[in-house]
């Protein structure tokens, strides 16, 4: 199944953008400071979760960015974001965000991968009788 030049590219754009997200995010990890340490301590994580969390999310997202494990890291992204959404759920902080981010990395892949396309097919209309 071929797909148009233009869903190609708005999959991409919008799984680079997720994955910008999640770089951006494992890297502050990396880097620490005392806004990252505040952060942790708000939502009840132990300090030394950090570095085994920014490996984590890079390396799913590192799975996500390669075509051919692409759906992969699909999962395992959406794993690490159910994880967060109860860690913020838990201590009371909004989980919107997280799940449009779970819903763009579908969305992206879904533009992008015509098997997964094939799988999960949407309908534009009632069939005709």
């Amino acid at each position: 199944m071929a797909i148009s030049r233009g869903r190609l590219w708005t999959g991409r754009v919008i799984s680079g953008l997720v994955s910008l997200l999640f770089v951006f995010s494992g890297v502050l990890k990396l880097k620490g400071g005392p806004e990252l340490e505040k952060g942790m301590e708000f939502l009840q994580l132990r300090p030394e979760m950090t570095l085994p969390l920014a490996i984590l999310e890079l390396a799913c997202t590192a799975v996500y960015l390669v075509p051919q494990t692409a759906v992969l890291g699909a999962i395992l992204m959406t794993g690490y974001l159910g994880g967060a959404i109860l860690t913020h759920w838990r201590v009371g902080d909004m989980v919107i965000l997280h799940v449009a981010i779970g819903l763009l990395i579908w969305l992206g892949i879904y533009l992008r991968e015509p098997r997964l396309a094939a799988l999960i097919p949407i309908r534009r209309g009632l069939p005709k009788d």
